[in-house]
């Protein structure tokens, strides 16, 4: 059953969850806090050279060498060098329209970061009509390259990112909200094109937040998603609830159903819910604890939109796995994730209604688990039509992002390495969707993302 979103708010918190990336300061404005942050940029540069590294896990690192040399070619060595090197990662600022987010733009502004401009340079591409491919009239052999160098569960790829110091954090007065029912809908994500971390807010409650940090990268599904007012919403793997929050600044959906089964998981994504949004979007916002796999079953075509942000091998995070014992485990893991995916991809295309779009994302470079599960649903979905997301979002966002050159769909690259072809998902092909691959300068992703229409 549903779980209406205004009951989670009882939730206990004392439980430790992955948000104890917060920083338990206090509150400031005004000038204190530009001096503060400004002061914490310097040292925070500082306290990178003498923090202690990050160390990869071998088994991880050799198994992503196996794999990645042979799918990325020549971008694996750059993408290889960014992904084991976490401080020259960049960082998003998402600000929130529900909440008086003047200063931060001021702060950030001041601070070298300029807007993503997701409203501007893309909305009018993804408003204006998609441009839907029949799977039997892909091009093959389409070869886009997009230049690479500018700017001289399973943890998932939106998860809040942590500070480098406790240093005060910026907050505002629960009165100064604006009223949601005439709040113009914004996306507005601020980046930098060098590696510097904004400082964390605390969750307060009965405060909104004004920012939320994430991997900038992690908003493209959302684009791609097209979200109108309106509009019945459904975030299938929805915890930690960065990507609903993204959907809630671009549009007013009528129903956004924030889908989470997994207890500890489902609190974070209600803890997240309360720190962003308004009492007044309380009917509108729900959260459901329904197993994903299962969910088209018994809520066949009642959305307009789904989106499957799914369970993944997060690459940045299962790199850095704390032990040889750990790594080995998800590596185990790793071989079982396609076919949860394509359960879950399938189930969001029987909750779609006929005409409606689904976005399947995740947050890793592996074939496996991104165009070779979308191939397997398309082969099996025979209501489901791919649509082409090159021109909309990689064309534009170019020089933001790092997109993979895209072969056409049924045009492999060198057969997988024997120990890989026992994975599911073995054609082992590309094209079905596009690929943000982290390169220098451009540290964002790995992020893959396909759009899927439900044939009328």
């Amino acid at each position: 059953m549903h779980l209406l979103w205004r009951s989670r708010w009882k939730i206990s918190f004392k439980t430790k969850t992955p948000s104890e990336w917060m920083c338990p300061c206090h509150y400031h404005t005004g000038p204190v806090v530009l001096q503060s942050i400004q002061k914490k940029g310097r040292d925070s540069q500082v306290t990178r050279k003498h923090r202690k590294e990050r160390s990869s896990c071998p088994a991880v690192l050799d198994l992503f060498d196996q794999q990645y040399s042979e799918e990325l070619g020549d971008l694996w060595p750059a993408a290889r060098a960014v992904l084991l090197d976490p401080h020259s990662w960049q960082y998003g600022v998402m600000l929130n329209r529900f909440s008086a987010v003047t200063d931060i733009t001021q702060i950030l502004q001041s601070q070298g970061f300029s807007t993503l401009l997701l409203q501007t340079d893309v909305s009018a591409l993804l408003h204006n009509g998609s441009s839907m491919v029949s799977r039997s009239k892909r091009q093959e052999g389409e070869d886009c390259a997009v230049s690479l160098c500018d700017a001289s569960k399973f943890p998932p790829c939106d998860t809040p990112l942590q500070s480098d110091s406790t240093s005060p954090v910026l907050g505002q007065n629960p009165q100064s909200e604006p009223t949601p029912s005439l709040s113009i809908p914004s996306l507005q994500c601020y980046i930098h094109s060098c590696p510097l971390r904004f400082p964390s807010q605390a969750h307060r409650p009965g405060q909104l937040k004004q920012y939320y940090l994430l991997n900038a990268a992690s908003l493209l599904p959302v684009l791609a998603l097209q979200v109108k007012d309106g509009e019945k919403v459904l975030d299938l793997c929805s915890a930690p609830g960065g990507k609903a929050l993204a959907i809630l600044q671009s549009a007013n959906p009528a129903l956004l159903c924030c889908n989470e089964p997994d207890p500890h998981r489902r609190d974070w994504l209600a803890k997240t819910l309360e720190s962003f949004l308004p009492r007044a979007l309380h009917s509108s916002v729900i959260v459901s604890a329904q197993d994903g796999r299962t969910f088209g079953q018994s809520e066949a075509g009642l959305y307009d939109k789904v989106l499957v942000d799914a369970p993944c091998s997060n690459d940045r995070s299962w790199l850095y796995s704390r032990n040889i014992q750990q790594g080995g485990q998800r590596l185990k893991e790793r071989a079982k994730l396609p076919s949860l995916q394509a359960q879950l991809l399938k189930s969001a295309l029987s909750a779609v209604r006929p005409g409606g779009i689904v976005v399947y994302s995740t947050c890793t470079l592996s074939s496996f688990e991104n165009c070779a599960v979308v191939e397997t649903v398309l082969d099996d979905f025979p209501e489901a039509e791919l649509e082409d997301l090159w021109d909309e979002i990689a064309v534009p966002l170019s020089r933001y992002f790092a997109f993979s050159s895209r072969p056409g769909r049924g045009q492999t690259t060198h057969e997988p390495p024997p120990q890989l072809q026992n994975s599911a998902g073995s054609s082992y092909r590309r094209g079905l969707g596009i690929l943000v691959v982290p390169q220098p300068g451009k540290t964002w992703g790995p992020m893959f993302l396909c759009r899927i229409r439900r044939r009328k």
